[in-house]
């Protein structure tokens, strides 16, 4: 009998082209490579020097969403690029992927948006799959049993040319979650609490493993979440094991709205659900959450795994780096948390732009309106969420709170397409980083959950959504 694997086992085992040894990593195939405007350009030209050709194109995947304007175009349909730098990438992605036969999803695209969202969006992200980008949150694609993470520009060459990528095999770090999740908590906050416990590296070296009950329990959507952020521990990579949720959303993508033939997808699904771990496979490390101890979570530092509870403190002792990022914040040792004003919300990015996102952020706005001197922004993740929001009214639900409802795109959460948070003023954004000037040069950014964020938009500060404003939105209790 063969030996119980884990996941990541078996991902690795399928796609090795040749063992790794002490002296070189391994060669392993790619099925999936998503590219975007900003990693590519490079990648291309060095592909151009060579005289070489994109390998297989048809298992390529692009997208415009870092450098894209939010704003709508112009009445004759310009569009309002930050700089010239940024609308040269658009078109450059555009040149690049025409001259080698890339599927893009572009401006004339009704699916285009943010990479990290249209791949599972439109089913292309699949169990059992390796999958790469010029991106570190490359990693939310585990959610579907998938082996997924981010490269250098370097690496993204070496993949359009090859399709295989030289890389040695990390270790495997269950987190297991188990309990009920309280009201008005999320996968968000989940993550930022399991940061804080791991620390931003101790994950370093690992792929993280998400099961649990807690996990069983939760959406693809709120998976996505906790996969996109393992890097934010160190990781270099997050995953879920397969199960009915995850057949559930790829029937739905692939069958009902494409119209795969259905015993085409069972063929499919009979292999996809082999990509569990194994009863008995052995992880080389494991960490233990009760759901129960997890409230509404942010962060109070420069970096994601420096968390505490809305209704908590920034710690009472701190080292060195933590004193630093605490003067960068403006905050002090021990200090509260709820009460301090706050001058930006956004809400997207590819951890936080989805549909049930947007639902969770609209059902505490709804009726209520963005405290004076709070400027909102919310960017869906794609341009079919944008038309799905639509459909059930959530724009209007955000514009009539004063928010701006924006086009697709990656927007501020990085701040490359002109959205910027100003100098000093403090955001309560649903991104992953809290970088210094990660949101514009010289912001402060604290990441919470769309229902903390949107609670503290009404607000005006930062405040728990358990808050007795806040009890009759639905989503707390979803």
């Amino acid at each position: 009998m063969s030996a119980a694997r884990t996941l990541l086992d078996k991902l690795w085992d399928a796609h090795v082209v040749v063992p790794e040894s002490a002296a070189a990593p391994a060669v392993i195939y790619i099925d999936l490579h998503l590219i975007h405007e900003v990693t590519s350009p490079q990648a291309f030209d060095e592909l151009k020097a060579r005289g070489l050709t994109v390998r297989r194109p048809e298992r390529t995947l692009a997208t415009m969403d870092h450098s894209t304007p939010t704003t709508a175009p112009t009445a004759d349909g310009r569009r309002l690029y930050a700089d010239a730098a940024t609308e040269k990438q658009v078109v450059t992605l555009t040149q690049n992927c025409a001259a080698h036969g890339i599927e893009l999803h572009g401006w004339d695209s009704p699916e285009r948006g943010i990479v990290h969202v249209i791949g599972p969006e439109l089913g292309r992200t699949q169990p059992g799959m390796t999958i790469v980008c010029g991106d570190s949150h490359t990693a939310t694609h585990g959610a579907f049993g998938a082996l997924a993470f981010g490269i250098g520009t370097t690496e993204v060459g070496h993949v359009l040319a090859t399709q295989c990528l030289l890389q040695r095999k990390p270790k495997s770090l269950a987190i297991t979650i188990d309990g009920e999740l309280g009201p008005g908590v999320v996968a968000k906050d989940v993550i930022l609490h399991v940061i804080g416990k791991l620390g931003m590296d101790g994950g370093t070296g690992h792929v993280l493993e998400y099961r649990g009950s807690t996990v069983r329990a939760m959406s693809m959507e709120a998976r996505m979440t906790l996969c996109n952020m393992a890097i934010e521990a160190g990781a270099r990579a997050g995953m879920v094991a397969v199960d009915e949720a995850t057949i559930d959303w790829l029937r739905e993508r692939l069958v009902n709205r494409q119209g795969m033939d259905p015993a085409a997808f069972a063929r499919l699904e009979a292999g996809w659900r082999s990509y569990v771990s194994d009863d008995g496979a052995t992880h080389d490390a494991e960490l233990i959450v009760d759901a129960r101890d997890i409230g509404p979570t942010i962060t109070w530092g420069t970096n994601p795994g420096q968390v505490a509870g809305i209704d908590g403190a920034v710690p009472a002792e701190l080292d060195a780096r933590a004193a630093q990022a605490l003067k960068y914040m403006g905050f002090s040792a021990g200090q509260r948390l709820a009460g301090t004003p706050v001058d930006v919300v956004f809400i997207g990015s590819c951890t936080n732009s989805r549909l049930s996102d947007l639902r969770a952020a609209a059902d505490v706005m709804r009726g209520r309106r963005v405290a004076p001197g709070v400027r909102m922004l919310v960017v869906p993740g794609s341009d079919s969420l944008k038309r799905a929001a639509e459909a059930e009214g959530l724009d209007a639900v955000f514009r009539d709170a004063g928010a701006e409802w924006r086009e697709a795109g990656c927007s501020m959460c990085i701040a490359m397409n002109g959205d910027l948070v100003p100098p000093g003023k403090l955001a309560v954004s649903t991104s992953n980083r809290n970088f210094e000037g990660r949101q514009g040069k010289g912001a402060r950014t604290i990441l919470a959950s769309p229902l903390t964020a949107a609670a503290c938009a009404v607000a005006g500060q930062l405040v728990d959504p358990r808050g007795s404003l806040f009890d009759g939105a639905r989503a707390l209790h979803a």
